[in-house]
């Protein structure tokens, strides 16, 4: 990384933590991760502004900011796995790479995975796993999670979810509540999901099924 990129880095986390104090974790976690390189060309000269940006298959990259909530809810301390719902452009995934062990990301619409793939490539990022599919079944497959991770907002939290989340594990999402989206905590306690919602937020909705990849954007 050059020394430019890195105050680049740096400037953002500083720029997010005088809005949302950052753990010295998550604050490092922000210095690691050019966001640029998630970001469509001809918006770079904004990667680094608090502000979310537009991407291919009309999905946003959500702000640094909010990426820098939904981690912070997340209480990742000592954790190993985490599943993402909703890989997007793949920005809060390469965040939570730098802090948790396994990243499990799953996407729907090819195009985007693909783009999330090679931005990990980039940037040398070889603890996070991917996979193209409806994330509303999860990844039974390395299942159970210590958390999990909505990138989309959700009305439910569909029943596979909440069966591959650990005991104790934590689960953020933005729900959809009474027209408004809130970023809410959920903490399993037997076959119960206790809720806490925490914040007013704006994310893209969870749909249905996948896209393949001659998508058009």
């Amino acid at each position: 990384m050059t020394r430019i990129q890195e105050r680049k880095n740096s400037n953002l986390a500083n720029e997010i933590d005088k809005v949302f104090p950052l753990s010295s974790i998550i604050f490092n976690a922000f210095k690691q991760i050019n966001r640029e390189v998630f970001v469509p060309n001809g918006l770079s000269g904004h990667a680094y502004s608090l502000n979310a940006l537009p991407i291919s298959g009309k999905q946003f990259i959500s702000s640094p900011l909010t990426v820098a909530k939904m981690t912070h809810y997340l209480e990742l301390d000592g954790v190993d796995s985490i599943l993402e719902v909703g890989c997007g452009s793949g920005y809060q995934a390469s965040i939570l790479s730098c802090i948790v062990r396994r990243v499990f990301t799953i996407e729907r619409i090819e195009k985007l995975l693909q783009e999330a793939k090679n931005s990990f490539k980039i940037l040398d990022l070889d603890n996070i796993h991917t996979r193209l599919g409806d994330g509303q079944y999860g990844w039974p497959q390395y299942a159970q999670y210590d958390r999990i991770i909505f990138s989309a907002a959700a009305s439910f939290i569909p029943k596979p979810i909440g069966e591959q989340l650990k005991e104790n594990g934590i689960l953020i999402a933005p729900m959809d509540i009474d027209g408004k989206q809130i970023i809410t905590k959920f903490i399993k306690k037997g076959n119960k999901l206790i809720k806490k919602e925490l914040e007013v937020c704006e994310f893209v909705p969870i749909v249905d099924g996948t896209i393949s990849q001659d998508f058009k954007t």
